[in-house]
Parts: C-alpha cells; structure tokens; sequence
C-alpha cells in the first residue's frame, strides 16, 4: 500500500535530474557573479538550490515543529563540482529522511520557526513538504536560470524547450 510520502518522493525524484541539469550548467569561475548587489552571487543561489532536499528533510524529520535557527548550513563549496556533488549528497540524505516519516506524521500540523519567530505554519507536514521541498526549489532552480542566461551560458530544458535546447 502507498505511503502519503511516495508522491513527494517520485517528485524529488523525477525533480532532481532536471535541476542536476541546470546544476550542470553552472561555470565554476563565475560563482562570484552576483546581478545586483541585493541579490546572492551563482555560487550561493546553487548552493540554496543544492542543499534544499538534506535540509528540508533535516526540518521536517524533527518533529511537528522545527527551529531552523539551530540549524547551521554546510558551508558552501569552492567549486561547480562540489556544489554539484553536494546536490546528489542532499537529496540522498533528504530523501532517506523523508520515507522514514509515517502518513500519521505527515497528516499533523508543522510549524517552522526562527527561535520565537514562527515563518511557516502548515495544515500538514505534507504541505509543509510541497511548498518548501519543492516550491521553494523550483523558485530558486528558476532564478538560477536567469542567471545562466544572464551569462551566456546554455540553459538547458526544464519543462520543455529552450532557445538552446530546441525541440
């Protein structure tokens, strides 16, 4: 029998290979490159966009709230490479995460807070999951196509075809 994780997982899944590809696309000597000043540089938005999946399962695997401000980021890598490695590291680690939870424990409330300051309150874990699993990636993974096309770089199909990647 389906467990309510499954479709988050086949998501995560199917999700992953597409944003490995815009991950792929990522020129090492320009992870600097910011295009405004208010904006993170390549480097920080790929390494978001990377360690979305072993984060967001660290958060939603603590219980029916988490605070975030005990969490620390790994620190981001000095290379395309690594932050490549590191996508393939957090969504093994978020996804075995992830199936552990039961469908009672995505069925419960979840809160996430930044010590008193609550910045998510979700109906249900699952939602929680929907929106900053995968949402919240799919947000970032498009930013960080501009930012291809920004610096020339080939963006590669997403959802369909690109003025790069034509039918």
């Amino acid at each position: 029998m389906a467990k309510m994780i499954d479709q988050i997982l086949e998501e995560l899944d199917s999700e992953s290979k597409t944003t490995a590809r815009v991950l792929d696309r990522i020129p090492g000597d320009r992870l600097g490159w910011r295009p405004h000043t208010k904006s993170k540089s390549l480097g920080e938005l790929a390494w978001h966009l990377a360690s979305v999946p072993g984060r967001i399962g660290t958060i939603a695997a603590q219980g029916d709230s988490a605070d975030v401000a005990t969490l620390r980021p790994a620190p981001m890598p000095d290379t395309a490479e690594g932050i490549r490695n590191g996508f393939d590291e957090s969504v093994a680690s978020g996804r075995k995460l992830l199936a552990g939870l039961s469908d009672a424990e995505l069925s419960r409330p979840f809160t996430m807070r930044y010590g008193d300051k609550v910045l998510i309150q979700a109906p249900t874990r699952l939602q929680f999951l929907r929106r900053v699993l995968l949402n919240h990636a799919y947000h970032h993974r498009g930013q960080l196509t501009v930012y291809l096309r920004l610096l020339d770089v080939p963006v590669p199909s997403v959802y369909g075809p690109t003025a790069d990647e034509p039918i």
